[in-house]
């Protein structure tokens, strides 16, 4: 049965109260830094799973837009004098229009696939390349936020502040991805993903859909960069336009269970605990992340290709199916 906008939007409130509750009961530094993570990854698997998952179009260069974002917010504080409250919508207007840009360079020459998976690593190695040469972006020394401390300069005295800072961010991206569930364009978005010809053939402009789906991906991914900045206070091209920001977003998202509402969350809380565990028995060992990251992508690929939440589902299915049906009214008077 398809779940409608009502039940869609009750998920949503649930989640968000008790995220909330959990915030403001709990006195643990390690579970509201693990809760801050595990909402920062939701963010980014969320923005790459409306491109991905409901667009059909795998990127394998998301932190062209986490770092167009980052950068932005940076800058703005650093250069311009700017409040991070009023910085962050400028951050991720930019995030989206990159997204554009990049979006109309690769899907008016029908880029898809393989080949626009690959354009936008090249895009996010340029802007590497670029950002370690150009003096505003502090080139290869990075910047660093200077401290504030402060809600109204989005600086927090603990990790309490950015739990409920990520968590509206993470709402705001579930209330936008159960509006492409349900909406007009999100059927376009959809139709589009299972077949660009015959989405043409009933009037749709796959250009104009898949325009806006890179747009809405890059501004949410814009946004954690920002987060990212205001959170940890330093930023450089590594950071900013690294392989594993994408890396991390894509995963996530393939690992809970593409095209879905709760899908990126389910499966980015699974890879922060994984990674939580594994620096708890491994230490800070170099790249072990990307290591765990690799393996789980690959089990899930070739065993749960519908990924955490297809398996919930199939269990789901499997445990209605075993249930003994009841007796019909006519079969009892009989027995």
């Amino acid at each position: 049965m398809t779940a409608s906008p009502r039940k869609d939007l009750v998920q949503i409130a649930v989640f968000a109260v008790a995220i909330a509750v959990l915030a403001s009961v709990t006195r643990s530094g390690v579970i509201l830094n693990l809760t801050m993570m595990a909402l920062y990854g939701c963010l980014m698997a969320q923005a790459w799973n409306m491109l991905g998952g409901y667009g059909g179009q795998f990127s394998f260069g998301h932190a062209l837009f986490f770092g167009t974002g980052a950068y932005l917010q940076a800058i703005a504080q650093l250069q311009w004098g700017m409040n991070p409250w009023a910085a962050l919508p400028l951050a991720i207007a930019l995030a989206a229009g990159v997204g554009l840009f990049v979006g109309a360079l690769s899907f008016r020459y029908g880029l898809k696939g393989s080949y626009f998976a690959l354009v936008t690593l090249a895009f996010a190695e340029v802007f590497r390349i670029v950002s370690l040469s150009v003096p505003f972006t502090g080139a290869g020394v990075g910047l660093m936020v200077p401290l504030r401390e402060g809600a109204a300069n989005m600086q927090f005295g603990d990790r309490r502040g950015y739990v409920l800072l990520a968590l509206a961010l993470v709402v705001l991206g579930l209330l936008v991805t159960s509006w492409l569930r349900h909406s007009r364009f999100g059927a376009w978005l959809q139709a589009v993903r299972d077949n660009e010809d015959a989405a043409r053939a009933i009037g749709v402009d796959p250009f104009r859909v898949k325009l806006g789906a890179i747009a809405l991906s890059g501004a949410f991914m814009g946004a954690a960069g920002a987060f990212y900045v205001q959170v940890f206070q330093y930023l450089d091209p590594a950071i900013a336009f690294g392989p594993h920001t994408s890396v991390e977003a894509l995963v996530a998202a393939i690992v809970g269970g593409l095209g879905s509402l709760w899908g990126p969350v389910l499966g980015a809380v699974a890879l922060h605990l994984l990674a939580d565990l594994t620096r708890n028995l491994f230490g800070n060992l170099p790249g072990i992340n990307m290591i765990i990251y690799g393996t789980v992508l690959v089990v899930i690929v070739m065993f749960a290709p519908r990924g955490v939440l297809g398996i919930g589902q199939s269990v789901r299915g499997l445990w209605s199916r075993a249930q003994p049906k009841a007796a019909e009214p006519g079969e009892a008077a009989r027995g």
